[in-house]
């Protein structure tokens, strides 16, 4: 099974790294990361690279695609440009297509998710509507061969869905298990209904800056 990991300037690390800690542990798995152009690609800190190693074309027939989000998607969403060409041409032969967080705009614009029910980062949910898209305010979402997962750290729960489809329950609960993900917050301020307002506003002001 071959996942291809899409990465482009300004992608959210955690967004791909998450769930590549997750299905490359899965039997059988090659993960490969994708770009327009091979080489070093700089993360939405400009802290982090991620070496891909593989252009579009090199990648045609992966059994799964992931799509993160990032400053940076923007940039991919404009012009129909090879990113959304590519999506739409291996999508007619994944098994999966995914995102994490707003990586699901790239699948929409691509035209991918049109119809179907999806997710995203909690301050974007309601614009998925504007491609056609029924928001679900859940952590993750499946419609048909489409994967979408919420905000950022929930790429990791969608990962683990997603082994358990592909490679049964005990399998993805070994995974969980391996990479001890029993996550304990030490704060309840993980999503819009349980943050206290003023952390929301605060939050929803650096995301807008």
């Amino acid at each position: 099974m071959q996942v291809a990991i899409v990465v482009y300037p300004g992608f959210t690390a955690l967004d791909v790294l998450g769930p590549y800690g997750v299905l490359g542990r899965l039997p059988d798995t090659e993960v490969v990361f994708v770009a327009e152009h091979p080489g070093l690609v700089v993360n939405a800190l400009s802290s982090l690279s991620v070496d891909a190693v593989a252009t579009y074309a090199d990648v045609s027939e992966p059994d799964i695609v992931l799509v993160g989000g990032g400053a940076g998607q923007q940039d991919q969403m404009a012009d129909d440009g090879p990113l959304l060409e590519w999506l739409r041409t291996v999508d007619r032969t994944t098994t999966w297509t995914t995102s994490v967080c707003t990586g699901a705009f790239v699948l929409a614009a691509a035209g991918l998710l049109t119809g179907r029910r999806a997710t995203t980062h909690w301050a974007g949910l309601d614009m998925l509507a504007d491609f056609g898209v029924t928001p679900v305010k859940d952590r993750v979402v499946i419609d048909g061969h489409y994967a979408t997962a919420a905000g950022v750290s929930a790429g990791i729960d969608m990962a683990l869905t997603l082994a358990g489809l592909i490679a049964g329950d005990d399998v993805a609960q070994t995974v969980q298990l391996i990479v001890e993900y029993a996550p304990e917050p030490p704060y309840d301020a993980g999503s819009v209904d349980s943050a206290p307002p003023e952390v929301v506003d605060r939050a929803m002001a650096i995301l807008t800056a």
